[in-house]
């Protein structure tokens, strides 16, 4: 049967309802009403929730959460979730889950690490050897997922085992694997030079506006449904702002000692943003994107549609361990080492509740890969925010697992209340 446009949108789901839209603020408000009425609440309660998390944060700790050196310490520790959280996507949007993942991104690093320490490999080989290993790790994870029909979370829970195993063996129990490397070591602990940070923060901004009105102007020429003029101006500017402040804030000097100066955007800040609009162009704007949506919506929809269900669900886990691995290396920069239970513990746990908490659902067809950014902020603030409060770490624990427990009941009340409106 031959796939078509329209085939693969209507079983995609109302993730391409957008291409529909009301022409004026009035309609465009309506719409976006009805959208929360029925259920699809999107990122909304993940921004709300951010919000009120620096709000009772720079409340509770006016003199050190809000400080423009926390605040650049806390978006490296968010980036690792993000990577992580950001191939989870992929996974979760078929209704799939990866308990490896975590791990994956150990051996990785460790990969890496050893290239570059025994083997003497340069630092862009060494990388794409650790990339490498996480998207052959994916592979044969899909295939006997999508091959063999066994269960995503018993194959994963295997690798969750097998892979720390290996991690442990190439490295030895009680052992480390320093990373040296000024370049690795950099992605989190060096910054953009002042001036860089603010052409990128610019040139970004501009790009947008010209992409966004581009596309308006071509909607218009065609006369094709298209957003009011006023909305896209204000998305235009929103996003202007959002990036001219937060590179202010990175700018400043945030050392503590006056001779010193560090100031700048982190390294892994560009890398996440890229990586995100990679994905997000992936999902939005291409056939593949449109046959995960498919699949994750209705697989049986979608094989009857002619979408190779099979490759879409190999693929998802590719790129999940693939993107693992590159959270791995980030992670391994910031600590400049890699150790036995790299990956292990809650940098799972968090990674997923990054992507459900920023609005991935669970069950499967819908989700961005902006939710994982989103999530891994509101992860990163609250593990940050209570450590400055010198809480107990049970503390920690009990307030994630909350906010994921939450954002798991908003998704499965969204999801019904969707039915029942037919959405």
């Amino acid at each position: 049967m031959t796939t078509t446009s329209s085939d693969e949108a209507s079983v995609a789901g109302t993730d391409f309802s957008g291409d529909q839209r009301a022409t004026t603020v009035a309609g465009a408000t309506r719409e976006y009403v009805d959208k929360l009425r029925g259920g699809d609440m999107g990122a909304l309660p993940a921004v709300l929730g951010l919000i009120v998390l620096f709000l009772v944060f720079t409340i509770l700790r006016p003199d050190t959460f809000p400080s423009f050196g926390n605040l650049a310490n806390l978006t490296v520790q968010a980036g690792p979730i993000c990577v992580l959280a950001m191939g989870l996507v992929f996974v979760l949007l078929l209704g799939e889950i990866d308990l490896s993942a975590g791990v994956a991104g150990g051996v990785a690093a460790c990969v890496m690490a050893i290239l570059i320490n025994d083997k003497g490999w340069s630092w862009p080989l060494a990388v794409v050897g650790g990339v490498a290993t996480g998207l052959a790790i994916g592979l044969v994870i899909g295939l006997l997922v999508a091959r063999l029909g066994i269960p995503s979370f018993v194959v994963t829970l295997a690798f969750f085992l097998g892979l720390q195993g290996i991690t442990l063996r190439l490295i030895g129990e009680g052992g480390t694997v320093p990373v040296r490397n000024d370049v690795i070591v950099g992605i989190a602990n060096s910054n953009l030079p002042v001036v860089w940070g603010w052409i990128l923060a610019v040139f970004v901004s501009l790009a947008y506006a010209a992409i966004q009105l581009l596309r308006l102007r071509m909607q218009i020429r065609r006369q094709l449904q298209h957003p009011p003029f006023a909305l896209v101006l204000a998305r235009v500017i929103s996003l202007a702002v959002v990036l001219l402040a937060f590179t202010y804030v990175l700018s400043a000097n945030r050392a503590r000692v006056p001779t010193v100066t560090v100031a700048g955007i982190p390294y892994v800040v560009p890398i996440v943003g890229i990586l995100l609009v990679v994905w997000t162009l992936v999902l939005g704007r291409t056939g593949y994107g449109r046959h995960i949506y498919a699949v994750g919506g209705n697989s049986e929809a979608a094989r009857r549609a002619g979408i190779d269900v099979r490759r879409i669900r190999i693929s998802v886990f590719v790129v999940c361990s693939s993107m693992a691995a590159l959270s791995g290396i980030i992670a391994a920069s910031r600590l400049n080492s890699v150790t036995p239970d790299a990956g292990a513990g809650n940098t799972l746990l968090y990674a997923v509740g990054a992507a459900v908490i920023g609005g991935t659902s669970l069950f499967g067809g819908k989700g961005k890969a902006r939710d994982a950014v989103i999530g891994g902020l509101v992860i990163a603030t609250i593990d940050n925010g209570l450590g400055l409060l010198g809480l107990q770490a049970y503390v920690n624990y009990l307030v994630t697992a909350g906010v994921l427990l939450l954002a798991a009941s908003v998704d499965a009340i969204s999801r019904r209340r969707r039915s029942a409106s037919g959405i």
